[in-house]
């Protein structure tokens, strides 16, 4: 089948090896909460990158570089502490499908009549591609995707220097990767990518990329008709249930919100918040306009009388990474051998 959509090519990028990860799956919160997993710290190896780390723990290369502020992405170094941020703080409800928050750069789906949600981090669009935001639906489920390459996508790779076929065949170097789930929106995809190293950047001409194995998860799980909601949230507040408050912050997208006011937004997002919660917190104001000034993607207490993001981490137990590097012929969109397995298997 042949697809013809405004698609984003990545930036370079490697597969997972067969101890791939697959996208994290929580129970739902209690009442009270909205917080689901936890923040974990390992040691780097030598031969270790950030974005090695990121990958096996589902997270993008925009939460793995906010959560490590001064570590070389490519060279941590042998016996560097690496935080990996897996607290998340959900989306506002309704709890239903699939989730977007585009400033976050992930991806929530709530299954229909189970009390779980996955998370996947996800690629967004490049400047002056903006994605929608709103809701549409799932509307088809494509195997083998072929791209036919629009004109202005052509031309505006040639003019950078980097130009590219008209045409790509389905297969293990195709930018749109080897599943593809349809939306309402006028060519916009959720696929996965021959270059997940792009997962969590701003890569894409409109369309949502996720790790290839992630997408064999989505493919599995998702039916067409599922909801599909964007929103454009980069101050998410949330409690996990402890009697504090957190605020997760993330850059915010100008095409939406050109010239905002970030720290009113962040005051909103907490009121907003507080007020659904009938429940009031005592705000250390001084700690909100640090994170808007310095986006932060780890959940971090805002309430006073707690302590900072600094003394949280330094108190983790921090475990030896010991999971394989990526290897320089893995440059395909083709999922790890772990992840072929659960697509056949449903089948």
């Amino acid at each position: 089948m042949k697809l013809k959509y405004i698609h984003c090519l990545l930036l370079g990028g490697l597969l997972l090896n067969a101890q791939a990860a697959m996208a994290a799956e929580f129970p739902l919160p209690a009442a009270g909460s909205n917080m689901v997993g936890q923040l974990r710290a390992v040691l780097a190896r030598h031969q270790d990158t950030l974005l090695d780390i990121a990958r096996h723990y589902d997270v993008g290369y925009n939460e793995i570089r906010a959560a490590n502020p001064g570590v070389d992405p490519w060279l941590p170094g042998a016996g560097t502490r690496v935080l990996v941020p897996t607290e998340y703080i959900l989306p506002p409800k309704p709890w239903q499908g699939i989730i977007i928050n585009i400033p976050a750069r992930r991806l929530y789906y709530f299954p229909e009549g189970q009390k779980v949600v996955y998370t996947f981090p996800v690629g967004i669009f490049r400047p002056n591609w903006p994605d929608p935001v709103g809701s549409t639906k799932i509307i088809a489920k494509v195997k083998n995707p072929t791209w036919t390459v629009p004109k202005n996508i052509q031309e505006e790779h040639a003019k950078a220097g980097e130009p590219i076929p008209a045409f790509f065949p389905a297969g293990p170097d195709n930018p749109m990767g080897e599943l593809a789930l349809e939306t309402g929106w006028s060519q916009i995809f959720i696929h996965g990518t021959n270059k997940p190293w792009g997962v969590g950047m701003r890569v894409s001409h409109g369309c949502f990329h996720v790790y290839p194995e992630n997408e064999v998860q989505l493919f599995k799980m998702v039916k067409v008709g599922t909801p599909v909601r964007s929103i454009d949230q980069p101050y998410v507040v949330g409690s996990n249930g402890n009697g504090n408050l957190y605020l997760q912050s993330f850059e915010p997208v100008e095409a939406y919100h050109k010239g905002a006011n970030n720290q009113q937004r962040a005051v909103d997002a907490i009121t907003a918040f507080s007020t659904a919660m009938h429940q009031s917190w005592t705000i250390n104001w001084q700690r909100v306009i640090n994170l808007v000034e310095k986006p932060n993607t780890v959940p971090v207490a805002i309430n006073i009388n707690t302590p900072d993001l600094a003394t949280l981490v330094s108190q983790l137990n921090a475990q030896p990474y010991d999971f394989a590097p990526y290897g320089d012929t893995a440059n395909t969109a083709t999922p790890p051998p772990a992840a072929v397995a659960m697509e056949n298997s449903a089948q």
